[in-house]
């Protein structure tokens, strides 16, 4: 039986991973995918503090890594199906074997919400697509719709300008929801034009994109633009579908915790982007994989 179990691998995972082997806790981190989480598809990270000049998504998360497999942390490359919680140990269900341990913290993040109109989903790997930094250099000169007014939509828009020949930012208010500094780059980037009180209605296309329809929801007045990629950066939606109830959770899905990071259930905590809260960032992301395993360790202890 281990002392710990991590579920998923992104920051607070990894974070939580580096304090419990740091602690010589007898932990062991799971992950489905590559260890990382969605920073792996953001470009450049500027606002984590130590790195005054930025830093990519990918050289971030591998430090991260590094650092925890530097202490001894074991990362195993396994995607968790169930879970059993009872008092005096949690089960993971993996498709290859059940696992057992006196704690466990759920780091398994959120992926990006789709829209739900008409050609999105046969249009996903088409044209359609959920991450800029991926897919971005396919549209060299090309023109792009964006989705959305948070700073998630205004960096991408601002990594496209890099390929995009123009980008069409559809917002449904007014006015942006991004951070001043962002909405600043982005109103005097030439290539970016904002189409306001809008939102999409239709995604057109067979084998591709070919264009967007949106509605004017002051106006009602329907209007298309002919582009080749749509980029949607309206939100996220938690990984919760494992947990199926079992902790105590938000009308969205997101995990509750306390000021420990501990849930409903003793003895399981929850970290990062899963978590109920109002900020998701690598910061607090970090903060909060931190105070999960500080508290973790404490429980452990607590049992013995």
């Amino acid at each position: 039986m281990y002392d710990l179990i991590i579920i998923g691998a992104g920051p607070a995972g990894l974070t939580a991973g580096l304090y419990a082997a740091r602690g010589r806790i007898n932990a062991l981190l799971l992950e489905r995918f590559s260890p990382g989480g969605q920073v792996l598809t953001t470009d450049w990270v500027e606002n984590y503090p130590g790195f005054p000049e930025g830093i990519s998504g990918f050289e971030l998360m591998e430090k991260m890594k590094t650092q925890a497999e530097h202490f001894g942390l074991p990362i195993r490359m396994e995607e968790v199906i169930g879970l059993e919680l009872h008092p005096e140990k949690k089960v993971v269900i993996t498709h290859k074997e059940h696992l057992e341990a006196k704690a466990l913290i759920l780091t398994l993040g959120a992926t990006p919400k789709k829209l739900g109109i008409e050609g999105e989903e046969p249009l996903i790997g088409k044209g359609v697509s959920y991450c800029a930094t991926c897919d971005g250099p396919f549209y060299r000169e090309q023109e792009v719709a964006v989705i959305g007014g948070g700073d998630t939509a205004l960096e991408e828009a601002l990594f496209l300008t890099r390929f995009a020949g123009g980008i069409h930012l559809i917002h449904r208010r007014d006015r942006l929801r991004a951070v001043k500094l962002l909405q600043d780059r982005a109103m005097a980037e030439e290539k970016i034009e904002f189409i306001w009180d809008t939102v999409p209605i239709r995604i057109l296309g067979e084998s591709g994109v070919e264009g967007i329809e949106f509605k004017n929801v002051k106006t009602g007045e329907i209007s298309r633009k002919e582009v080749q990629g749509v980029f949607v950066f309206i939100g996220t939606q938690p990984n919760s579908n494992v947990i199926n109830g079992m902790v105590k959770q938000d009308e969205k899905g997101f995990v509750m915790t306390d000021e420990k990071m501990e849930t409903s259930i003793p003895g399981v905590f929850a970290a990062g982007d899963i978590r109920s809260k109002a900020l998701r960032q690598v910061s607090t992301a970090v903060g909060d994989g931190a105070n999960a395993a500080f508290f973790a360790e404490r429980f452990i202890e607590n049992m013995e």
